[in-house]
């Protein structure tokens, strides 16, 4: 059996991370967690220090990606066989972990918890960014990629190890894009996600727009350029 450890990155979640550790603590707790405070300027820190949650505190915050490579480095330290991306606005859930994990057991590198497999993409301008980073992954390297922005994923050993030691990584679809030209077998589970249980996403409508041209060029210009 896998031994997994369920990464979450917190920032500013004060308000859903109870929620969110206390169901995988109480019916989940063949896995082990642990919560990434990035920086937070709110009470998310307190909140898991009277809980005793398992935390890493991270001094100043470093972003997405710099929680994802605490993350990282820690499940590498600690010798698990892979880890989950968790997200602590209670989005994500846990009850599709075993289906994932199963997948992962067929030989793939990266399991991505997918909305998208059996379910069709609504057309919508929120789904516009997605559709085009899905084209461009698919051009860059042949393989489709149904929910390229999903954040529930699961990454094996070789995975770990690889984003434990450089640092040139993040959770990112252009990551994903950039694995699988080197090798890297990626799968898609359908899952279900939640809206989340309190605060509202840093992704305003200009931070979207953003976000989109930043993955598209990347994937498809920068990505063939790029070194570990």
């Amino acid at each position: 059996m896998n031994r997994l450890l369920i990464v979450i990155p917190a920032y500013n979640e004060e308000e859903s991370i109870e929620e969110v550790v206390n169901n995988i603590k109480e019916n989940y707790s063949q896995f082990d967690y642990v919560i990434v405070n990035d920086g937070s300027k709110d009470s998310t820190y307190s909140v898991c220090e009277k809980n005793k949650y398992n935390i890493i505190d991270l001094p100043i915050n470093l972003g997405l990606a710099g929680g994802f490579q605490a993350g990282a480095k820690y499940a590498y330290l600690k010798g698990y066989d892979c880890f989950i991306q968790f997200d602590a606005d209670g989005q994500h859930l846990p009850e599709y972990i075993d289906k994932m994990l199963k997948k992962l057991d067929e030989g793939y590198d990266i399991v991505i918890g997918s909305r998208f497999v059996d379910e069709k993409k609504p057309i919508s301008a929120r789904m516009l960014g997605s559709r085009l980073i899905s084209t461009a992954i698919k051009l860059t390297t042949g393989v489709k990629i149904n929910d390229p922005t999903s954040g529930m994923r699961l990454y094996s050993r070789k995975c770990i190890k690889e984003f434990a030691q450089e640092i040139n990584y993040g959770p990112e679809p252009d990551t994903i894009s950039y694995l699988i030209k080197n090798g890297a077998k990626v799968a898609e589970v359908q899952v279900e996600m939640k809206e989340r249980v309190a605060g509202t996403s840093y992704l305003n409508f200009a931070r979207s727009i953003s976000y989109m041209f930043r993955m598209l060029m990347s994937i498809l210009f920068v990505q063939n350029f790029r070194k570990r």
